[in-house]
């Protein structure tokens, strides 16, 4: 069995169907959201960053469900029948 190439299209697709690019989507999302509401004033740079960063952990733990079923409507969007 030959490999596919590496073309530019199959990369976008690679992307586009790929759950963790979803869950790294929604992750950066939610952390960007709610970590500025759990903000003080005496949060330094380094409490914020911990912050996003940890908020970004719980938003990607959480992000199984949505990103499958993101996933799985742009398959069945894109490539119809074909579908496996």
């Amino acid at each position: 069995m030959a490999k596919r190439p590496v073309t530019a299209s199959y990369i976008f697709f690679y992307i586009l169907f790929s759950q963790d690019t979803w869950r790294i989507l929604i992750a950066i999302v939610f952390s960007l959201m709610i970590a500025p509401q759990t903000f003080t004033p005496d949060t330094g740079i380094f409490g914020r960053l911990i912050l996003y960063i940890m908020l970004a952990g719980i938003g990607f733990a959480a992000a199984g469900l949505p990103a499958r079923l993101i996933t799985r409507t742009f398959k069945k969007l894109i490539l119809g029948d074909k579908v496996p």
